[in-house]
């Protein structure tokens, strides 16, 4: 077999290395992109999964609200309990530091007589010449490496370089004394006490760490905690390793989400190995058969094929891990370890290279150039030997028969309704698969019902009938030559569709949320639920000033609902009355009973807290400031933003329950709505606002921003995050175009004799290049129109049941037609082009020569 390999195999990859070589770079970049992405996925969870160990320290327990901060006197209590080693308070912000370029910054209060045992790496480290109570001081504080490099500054610079920041609203001005060892984003560290008064949080932490004495456990600890008179009900208790597992957990759909649609080029592959193998075997067939009448066995020939398109998988697949490496590496340079989620931003990981994902892709690698192997295979075996000498070949095709087509999209249609498996819609994947299987299966037969449309008028015309009749004749074929490019374009289209949905039904979202015509809210605050507050009657004033028609106060805070499950977002704006904000709603709202607050979730909450309108939610109602308040859930409403969920509630609502509890901070952000028939410029009411604020620097802690000017940002992240799926799917539309030209060129040059019979029977040079060119045209038409429609019914089932499935939020279907048919224009005309260009080099002077080779 080897021998045959090096003999036989071999001069075929010498006379036609370009058709080699094309299904070759498929496997290679199918390979390598599924591994990159994974790389680059795998090195930043793990970057990301250091960094929070670092920052939290080695806790036995944590210890925080559902909501807002704990009472400082809670501190006290817990460090005094004889089953408590140590306790150690802490208190989080974000800060915007600098100048020219602001740097966001998390900001961490900790007491450094404590931070030692608990949080090593957090440990402030004293510059030389130092002095103690630097630890201590109200304006000192400590940077890690990566904050000092987004600041520009070396160690020894930063020791005489003043710290200027915006923190809780106000304006600062701070020395470094010194650095942390923590890594991961830019982060600072300076004492609790300094921190509260800068955010004016005086009583309250944000969390409470907690190293338990000998003997003890989590279990004992809780019972007894809980067990105190004025132990709060919202006190949440969590390991130290949830924060990761949470992030692991809430990114993995997206993860393997991506890692899938980076294998869309490897599936894409293996139809195009399948497609030039095929070739291959056909044009070979007389050298197979005068094998087999010397010897070589049915099953041997079988092995041989296999043989090939094993050794090409190898090559191919050992080649993609070998660039895969390279293109993590240069991504995670250049672009850092956020591919466009949003679970990663800011963390810089270096590469992880994993030997068993780079045997695992390698396998996949090998396996696809298998499977697209053994259909060509198959045929060599089958091969009858005397018939193909004489030049009959393999006899009459068969009729084409649609049951096993139809049984395949069946159970397409089937898998597409069961639920995921731990948040991956791994059966909406088999359906993706079978679809374009079944869809594949068919095409021998929806051929067949195309050409039933020609008219027949068209066929007295010997140049259209020459084409028309080997498609009916040659059906299966013409699917080899077209199955690459229907996997191509149905995914293309797929992919194509999934966007343009997204993209349309984040632009109606955005025009939903964002009512007003400005926005005001404290510097570097956007998205962030931490934000420091503005005053509480800024909302009243503002609407009072000339040139303002109404201004509304909103709020956006965190809730802790479940130590397994990352935070909620809890929105708080005007929801009633006839100047209330609309919801996007998805349902209701519905009325809320007598004695009840409503509240209106996101499809996520819903989702991953098993929620419906029409019910009450007690869990709901224990985060809440007002211990006896009954919540009832009125609505669910579309949310594209925060991916862990969000609930919405009235302004009013929420200032009722709390009653002047500390959770009734002021907003922290406002709509305003400028006065139509004021003159005055937005700049002159940017600047009427400014005057309210007082205070040294609150007047440039501000940041305005307009309803038009939130969209075109937002559209821009979204544009960036999807950046990765145009490259992957301009390299799907890349394979299946070189699919064309591989297979058209093979079939063409394959049949020089037939086209040297017609040039006997009197058709010249042009008219043989016409037939070509109407047969490439025909093909690659059929080709389009199979793979559009496979792709529109693939985008259903990404649309409506993987995109739910995954990130629980739903979107409208949208048809972007003109992008559709430029995709379907682009394969038509490709494979027209393809076939006139290699019809010339097969019209020539040897197509006549080559009638003498049956005498």
């Amino acid at each position: 077999m080897l021998a045959l390999l090096r003999t036989f195999s071999w001069q075929e990859l010498r006379q036609h290395p370009w058709r080699t070589a094309t299904a070759l770079v498929a496997i290679m970049l199918g390979v390598a992109l599924g591994f990159a992405v994974h790389v680059i996925n795998q090195s930043a969870l793990d970057e990301f999964s250091r960094a929070v160990r670092t920052v939290s320290g080695q806790p036995d327990l944590e210890l925080r609200a559902m909501q807002g901060g704990l009472p400082e006197s809670l501190y006290g209590r817990v460090a005094q309990q004889p089953q408590v080693s140590l306790a150690a308070p802490w208190i989080e912000a974000t800060a915007l530091a600098g100048t020219a370029t602001p740097v966001q910054l998390r900001v961490l209060g900790g007491d450094a007589l404590r931070l030692a045992p608990v949080a090593p790496a957090l440990m402030p480290r004293l510059f030389d010449g130092g002095g103690r109570l630097d630890l201590f001081a109200p304006d000192a504080v400590f940077l890690n490496a990566t904050a000092l490099e987004a600041l520009g500054l070396t160690p020894e610079q930063a020791r005489h370089t003043p710290l200027p920041w915006q923190l809780g609203g106000r304006a600062q001005t701070l020395r470094i004394a010194g650095t942390v060892a923590a890594s991961g984003p830019p982060l600072a560290v300076m004492d609790i006490g300094a921190l509260q008064d800068s955010l004016q949080r005086w009583g309250q932490v944000d969390r409470i760490d907690v190293l338990l004495a000998e003997g003890a456990t989590r279990e004992s600890l809780l019972a007894e905690l809980r067990r105190l008179p004025d132990w709060p009900a919202q006190a949440l208790a969590s390991r130290p390793g949830d924060d990761q597992q949470r992030i692991a957990e809430m990114s993995r759909a997206y993860r393997v989400n991506l890692t899938v649609l980076a294998l869309v080029a490897l599936f894409t592959g293996a139809f195009l190995v399948f497609s030039v193998l095929a070739l291959s075997v056909a044009q070979r067939a007389p050298q197979f058969a005068l094998l087999a009448v010397l010897g070589l066995t049915p099953r041997q020939r079988l092995g041989l094929v296999l043989l090939e398109s094993l050794l090409l998988g190898m090559v191919g697949s050992a080649a993609g891990i070998a660039l895969g490496a390279g293109l993590a590496w240069l991504a995670l340079h250049l672009l850092g370890g956020d591919l466009g989620g949003g679970y990663f931003a800011g963390v810089q990981p270096a590469l992880q290279w994993s030997a068993g994902a780079a045997l695992t892709f390698g396998l996949l690698g090998v396996a696809a150039t298998v499977a697209g192997g053994w259909w060509p295979a198959r045929q060599a075996m089958e091969l009858p030997p005397a018939a193909t000498l004489k030049g009959q070949g393999a006899g009459s095709e068969r009729a084409a028969r649609g049951l096993p087509a139809l049984l395949l999209m069946a159970a397409s249609v089937a898998l597409a309704f069961v639920p995921p498996v731990a948040g991956i819609p791994l059966a909406a994947y088999v359906a993706v698969a079978l679809l374009l299987l079944g869809g594949m299966a068919a095409l021998p037969w929806l051929l067949g019902q195309l050409l039933r449309l020609v008219p027949q008028s068209l066929l007295r015309q010997p140049l259209a009938l020459l084409p028309v009749e080997r498609a009916r004749r040659m059906r299966r074929s013409t699917t080899v030559a077209v199955g690459g490019v229907v996997a191509s374009l149905s995914l293309a289209v797929a992919l194509t569709v999934m966007v343009a949905s997204f993209r349309d039904s984040m632009i109606a979202w955005l025009d939903a949320v964002l009512p007003a015509p400005l926005y005001l809210r404290t510097a570097g605050s956007a998205g962030r639920a931490d934000a420091a507050p503005l005053p509480a009657d800024l909302a009243a004033r503002i609407a009072a000033l000339p040139g303002v028609q109404r201004a509304q106060p909103m709020r956006s805070t965190s809730l802790w609902l479940s130590p397994d499950r990352p935070a909620v977002s809890l929105l708080l704006r005007p929801l009633h009355g006839p100047q209330g904000q609309q919801l996007p709603w998805i349902q209701g709202p519905v009325q809320a009973p007598a004695g009840s607050t409503p509240v209106y979730v996101s499809e996520a909450v819903a989702q991953l807290y098993g929620v419906r309108p029409g019910q009450e939610w007690p869990l709901l109602a224990q985060a809440l400031p007002s211990e006896d308040s009954r919540v009832f859930v009125a609505g669910i409403w579309r949310d594209y933003v925060r991916q862990f969920g969000a609930i919405a509630m009235d302004w009013d609502d929420y200032q009722r329950l709390a009653d002047g509890s500390a959770t009734t901070a002021g907003p922290t952000e406002i709509a305003i709505w400028p006065d139509g028939d004021d003159t005055a410029t937005e700049q002159q009411l940017q600047a009427r606002i400014q005057s309210l604020m007082t205070g040294p620097g609150a007047a440039q802690a501000l940041e305005f921003a307009s309803s038009g000017a939130l969209r075109e940002r937002s559209m821009r992240i979204f544009d960036r995050s999807f950046a990765v799926t145009y490259w992957l799917q301009a390299v799907a539309i890349g394979i299946g175009l070189f699919g064309i030209a591989a297979s058209f060129s093979a079939q063409v040059l394959a049949r020089r004799k037939e086209f040297g019979l017609l040039a006997h029977l009197g058709l010249t040079r042009r008219d043989i290049l016409a037939v070509v060119a109407g047969e490439g045209m025909a093909w690659t038409t059929a080709g389009a129109i199979a793979g559009s429609l496979l792709g529109l019914g693939v985008a259903v089932i990404l649309v409506h049941v993987v995109n739910p499935q995954s990130f629980h939020w739903t979107m409208e279907l949208s048809l972007p037609w003109p992008r559709l048919l430029a995709l379907a224009a682009s394969v038509i005309a490709a494979g027209t082009l393809t076939a006139w260009l290699a019809g010339r080099a097969a019209a020539g002077r040897e197509a006549v020569l080559a009638v003498k080779e049956d005498w």
